[in-house]
């Protein structure tokens, strides 16, 4: 009785079906979508292509669209002197000192006098006493001051002028999403930089995976990573008054199923993912179950993505395979970049379900016993 167990759980086992598996096997998941029903003499059909991943085919398959790739422009920095320039909306505060003892401004005994603070008109323009109206929009707190003044000295020969300025919503920018700190954030000058402002924002919220800066300017909406702010700073662009910046956590996920070490969806920690990574990330294969050789990445392209197998994709659905008992198979997983919403599928190895048909005759063997 016994021996008729055992053989009927080998055969089982030769079979590949009756007993619990975690993933199918590379032949099942890359079999034809109509080989059942293809007539007798016909070439089945496949609705995708598949790919090996090797040194060989690296150089095409990298040249294929890459929804990874920034979606949003960007800019390198250019250096901006450090003195603010005056805008429409700023808050101007003059001063008069005056050592003469008849001052026209200043009362008996006094030598400076505090004018009432003046908002700077929509065209740029102050009311100065004994100037008038004045231009200084578009100028340096200090440039203003000294045209100031020097206009006033044809009235006031020993009048100086003290002037501060503090910015308005033109030469502010506001921080909305992401930080330590949302708010409106006065600008000091015009060499302040996007890190200078998350800095002072209180930072990236430390939840946010692979954290994500964007830049609203004029309408046109850019982004950036923050890791690539921090590595490379001809990246960290000065600000400009009306910017508007929120951080966000990079959006982008993959799933790992079958026999895989985790079966569940992931985030990308950075900008770029090998598939190497992405299997030290999910932990690797299975390795009482696993086919290292038959490790599948799935990946869906756009229908206007598809090319001639060579420029592109030849089909929209493309499974990728990967052999992680090759020195090839690992450089190249090494070098082949994972896409938002891939699939890495770890597939079941046929000597998996043998040594569960082993388990199990044994298990069934000392029951009988």
């Amino acid at each position: 009785m016994v021996n008729k167990i055992v053989a009927l759980v080998a055969c089982l086992a030769l079979a590949g079906c009756g007993l619990p598996r975690g993933a199918g096997f590379q032949s099942e998941v890359l079999a034809a979508a109509n080989a059942n029903t293809a007539a007798e003499g016909e070439t089945p059909v496949y609705d995708f292509a598949v790919y090996p991943v090797t040194r060989a085919t690296l150089p095409m398959l990298r040249s294929w669209p890459n929804r990874n790739v920034q979606q949003f422009a960007w800019f390198n920095a250019v250096a901006q002197p450090a003195s603010l320039l005056i805008a429409p909306g700023d808050t101007v505060q003059l001063t008069i000192w005056d050592a003469e003892e008849n001052s026209l401004l200043a009362g008996t005994g006094q030598r400076a006098t505090p004018l009432q603070q003046t908002s700077v008109g929509s065209d740029g323009r102050i009311f100065v006493p004994y100037i008038g109206e004045m231009r200084i929009a578009g100028m340096s707190p200090e440039s203003a001051r000294a045209r100031i003044e020097e206009e006033l000295v044809r009235t006031i020969p020993s009048a100086q002028v003290q002037l501060v300025v503090e910015a308005g919503r033109s030469n502010s920018a506001t921080i909305t999403d992401g930080v330590g700190g949302v708010g409106v954030y006065q600008l000091p000058d015009r060499n302040f930089r996007v890190l200078d402002l998350l800095s002072l924002a209180g930072g990236a919220n430390p939840a946010f995976v692979n954290p994500q800066v964007r830049l609203t300017r004029s309408g046109q909406v850019y982004g950036v990573s923050l890791t690539r702010l921090l590595e490379q700073p001809q990246l960290d662009v000065a600000v400009q008054g009306g910017d508007r910046l929120r951080v966000v956590s990079d959006d982008r996920k993959f799933l790992a199923l079958g026999a895989t070490g985790s079966q569940s969806q992931f985030d990308f920690p950075s900008g770029d993912l090998t598939a190497l990574e992405a299997m030290a990330l999910i932990g690797g294969v299975s390795a009482a179950s696993a086919n290292p050789k038959g490790v599948l990445i799935l990946r869906e392209y756009d229908f206007a993505e598809v090319r001639d197998g060579v420029s592109g994709p030849p089909q929209e659905r493309i499974v990728f395979t990967i052999d992680l008992t090759t020195a090839d198979g690992l450089f190249s997983a090494g070098k082949f970049l994972i896409q938002d919403g891939d699939l890495v599928y770890g597939t079941e190895s046929p000597l998996g379900v043998a040594l569960t048909a082993v388990r199990v005759a044994t298990t069934l063997q000392s029951i009988a016993n």
